[in-house]
Formats: structure tokens, C-alpha cells, sequence
């Protein structure tokens, strides 16, 4: 069984913009600025046009799918929230805490992924917002799929329940704890704070105030032979957190990233990521800023 994977699918924006409801949770959101909604759509476009060609520059096969016009979907370029793919032909939707994504879910791509891949067996989750609970896919969840474990932060995106269904479902163990920024506010998302490749993870271990959890989630990894590469909060909060590996074809490794990302990282922590994997790094500014997202959120693996 392999962790990362080759194929991924990403969704290009129609009506990228601020989206006042996720910020309630999501400290990562910034919507100071004079750019209008349209300058802001339209360089969040410029922006995914140039990581997808990145990506496919170095044989990582990337399925783009165009978000529809109506209903308008600001965040409908981190399609990572509401599906995962495993193997096994497994396919699963999931629950969002904000109304406004909940259109994200969309049959059509569904129904083209199980035609491409065929995805037999699909499991729903989304059922759960109607009593409030929570799972954002592979934002909550960071899965190491060789080991069969999840790594989560719980916040109000991550319900602990769902998290014990998920692991009994695909038969994962479970490692979750809470994270918390400077301001002592709740990471909205484990992806922000830690990155998962083969051999290696990146984690901000300092926002894991809990020592007793912080020892837990080192432990884990320690004992399924990843090398620890920590990034600071201030890393963090520049999305140094937010990374995915793929690989491709030929079966050289990747790591996915933002420039800004790439920028925080000092050469030491370059070196070690170049250990493993190559760095794919692109300008996602506008994405960040006003998403509170990055290279990670936007790609949806295909298993």
C-alpha cells in the first residue's frame, strides 16, 4: 500500500472570494485589502492555472474540473473538504460546518470519478450536519495510509464522533489532539498544521499545548519511522503547514507547496524535505489571504 499518490483532481474557481462564514472559525482569513470581488476571482484563477501546470510540468496527472456558476461557491477550489478517495474503490463524502460549501458536493463530479476509477463502494457522512457535527475530509484528518493511522486536530470542523466512525469504517487508529494558535484559538484544520509525506512529516508541534498529547502524536510517528521535520506557529501561519506529496509516473516524489510557504522555510528544513522529495512550489497570495487555504486544501487525491 502506498501513502501518496499520482492522480489528483482540483476545481477551478468561478466565484473565488472572502467567505464571511468560514471566518468565523478560520483565523487564516484576511479581507483587508482594495481588490475588488472580481480582481480577487479572477487572480485566484491565475493563480490554480499556474500550480495545475506545475504539477503536470513534472508528470503528476491533474483532472481539473470547473466549478458551476450557479449556486456561487467561494470555496469551491479546496474540494479536499468534502471528498476523499481510498482504495479498495472507496469513495467518501463529507459533512461542512459552513451552509454556504455544502453546494460543493456535486453529483456530476462524483459520477464522473466512479466512471474514470470506479468507485464501488461509497460511504456518506454529510448526514451529520443536521445534527451539527463535523469532518471535513482530509482537512481534518491527515491520514497516513500505509500505517493506518489519522492524525486530528478537534476543533469545531473535526467532531471526535465522526472521527471514531471514520477510523472503525476504513479501520484507521486514531491519534487526535488539540492545537491552539498565539491567540489560543483552535487550528480550524490539521492540514494547516501538519503535512504527512512516505518518510517524513512537518508539524508545528508548538501549537500541541498538551504535553501529553504532544507526546502521543511524536510518538506515532517516531514509531512508524517518519522523520520529524517541526515548523514553527509563524511558518504555520505562512502555510508551511499546508503541503501535500505526490508522485509521478515514473515515481519520483513531490512535495506541494506556496511560494510563501517555501519562503518561511529556512535551508535547513529545505534540505531535509529535499531528502525525500523534490519542491513544487507555486504563488498562491490571493488564494491564501482571502481562503485561508493553501496548495493542500486545493488538491483532492486519487487513490
Amino acid at each position: 500500500m502506498e501513502t501518496i499518490t499520482d492522480k489528483v483532481f482540483m476545481v477551478r474557481p468561478a466565484h473565488f472570494g472572502f467567505n464571511h462564514e468560514t471566518a468565523e472559525n478560520n483565523a487564516f482569513q484576511d479581507n483587508s485589502g482594495v481588490q475588488s470581488q472580481e480582481e480577487i476571482s479572477e487572480m485566484a484563477k491565475v493563480e490554480f492555472d499556474g500550480l495545475v501546470e506545475k504539477l503536470r510540468e513534472k508528470g503528476i496527472e491533474v483532472i481539473v474540473y470547473e466549478d458551476s456558476d450557479n449556486p456561487v461557491k467561494k470555496d469551491a477550489i479546496f474540494p479536499n473538504n468534502w471528498i476523499s478517495t481510498h482504495r479498495g474503490e472507496v469513495l467518501i463524502t463529507y459533512p461542512m460546518f459552513a451552509e454556504s460549501r455544502r453546494t460543493e458536493r456535486r453529483e456530476d463530479i462524483i459520477n464522473d470519478l466512479k466512471e474514470k476509477f470506479s468507485y464501488h463502494r461509497q460511504y456518506f457522512f454529510e448526514h451529520y450536519e443536521s445534527e451539527n457535527k463535523f469532518l471535513e475530509g482530509t482537512g481534518s484528518m491527515i491520514l497516513d495510509r500505509d500505517n493506518r493511522i489519522i492524525y486530528a486536530c478537534l476543533s469545531e470542523r473535526t467532531n471526535v464522533e465522526l472521527l471514531e466512525k471514520f477510523s472503525i469504517l476504513m479501520n484507521y487508529k486514531k491519534v487526535f489532539f488539540y492545537a491552539k494558535d498565539d491567540n489560543g484559538l483552535e487550528i480550524y484544520h490539521t492540514n494547516v498544521m501538519m503535512a504527512l509525506g512516505e518518510e517524513y512529516a512537518i508539524i508545528c508541534l508548538d501549537t500541541i499545548k498538551d504535553e501529553r498529547e504532544k507526546k502521543e502524536v511524536v510518538d506515532h510517528l517516531k514509531g512508524s519511522e517518519k522523520e520529524i521535520i517541526e515548523i514553527s506557529e509563524n511558518q504555520m501561519n505562512h502555510f508551511a503547514g499546508n503541503m501535500l506529496e505526490v508522485k509521478n509516473k515514473e515515481g519520483y516524489h513531490y512535495l506541494v507547496m506556496s511560494e510563501q510557504a517555501y519562503k518561511s522555510l529556512n535551508q535547513s528544513q529545505i534540505s531535509k524535505i529535499e531528502n525525500h522529495s523534490q519542491i513544487i512550489h507555486a504563488p498562491l497570495y490571493t488564494i491564501e489571504k482571502y481562503g485561508g487555504g493553501s496548495a493542500r486544501c486545493m488538491i483532492a487525491e486519487l487513490f
